[in-house]
């Protein structure tokens, strides 16, 4: 079952890929075929492999050598290596869908923030949607913690904004009001702060080595995407930790 999920997983990755890469651009995820950005000629199925192709062709098109982004493989390989983690800890029920939905949209939105600093309503929205049918399913205890929780997440992300003169993007706000929505009050909070940390981590170390600079934005989905999700796993642990030097 491990296999089967991260094969299948592996697929989608490659899906999510199309997806990060297209609606930013207001592009169809349906078609053209996928090409080549410097050639531009159509790539046939056993080019399109997820990871596979990338590593036989040694990073390279088969048709004019440009090199390919490492941000393809790389994203197909991560998305199916949280899929198969959420499986092995949580096992076969309806909050296992919760989270694969979850993985998934902070994998296309890493894709699109790093990409292009943008995270699309029209990709929040549809996510909206499916956390709405599975929370149906599936709801919070109380029910509407989801709702406190998009509430509270949006108004969060709405305040530093606008204390900050726009240091957090509109995307940002939204994403915290579906992530809310998903997860509930405390673990919304819990996801703010962990992707404050680590953002200002990795921003204070990206600046040390000039890979970031001062007043110079930096997508913060990817941060949210970790944050959010260690919480998710480890929020008990890391509580437990904490108030045990109380």
């Amino acid at each position: 079952m491990t296999l089967i999920i991260f094969i299948y997983s592996l697929l989608l990755g490659s899906f999510f890929n199309v997806v990060g890469l297209r609606v930013p651009l207001k592009q169809s995820i349906v078609k053209p075929r996928s090409a080549c950005p410097g050639c531009q000629n159509t790539l046939q199925a056993y080019e399109l492999i997820p990871v596979l192709s990338y590593i036989i062709q040694k990073g390279k098109c088969r048709h004019c050598q440009r090199r390919i982004s490492p941000l393809y493989p790389l994203m197909e390989l991560t998305t199916a290596l949280l899929f198969v983690f959420a499986y092995n800890q949580i096992g076969w029920s309806v909050e296992l869908f919760i989270v694969w939905t979850l993985m998934s949209l902070f994998v296309i939105i890493f894709i699109t923030d790093i990409t292009y600093m943008l995270i699309p309503d029209k990709i929040l929205l549809v996510f909206a949607v499916f956390f709405l049918i599975e929370r149906f399913f599936l709801p919070l205890d109380p029910w509407w913690d989801s709702m406190l929780g998009a509430a509270i997440g949006f108004s969060l992300l709405l305040f530093i904004a606008v204390i900050s003169k726009g240091g957090m993007g509109g995307g940002d706000i939204k994403l915290y009001a579906v992530i809310g929505f998903a997860l509930g009050t405390k673990l919304v909070l819990l996801s703010l702060l962990a992707a404050t940390m680590i953002g200002g981590v990795i921003g204070i170390i990206g600046m040390f080595f000039g890979f970031f600079k001062k007043k110079e934005p930096i997508p913060f989905g990817p941060f949210i995407g970790i944050g959010t999700l260690i919480m998710y796993f480890y929020h008990q642990y890391i509580l437990d930790w904490y108030l045990s030097f109380l």
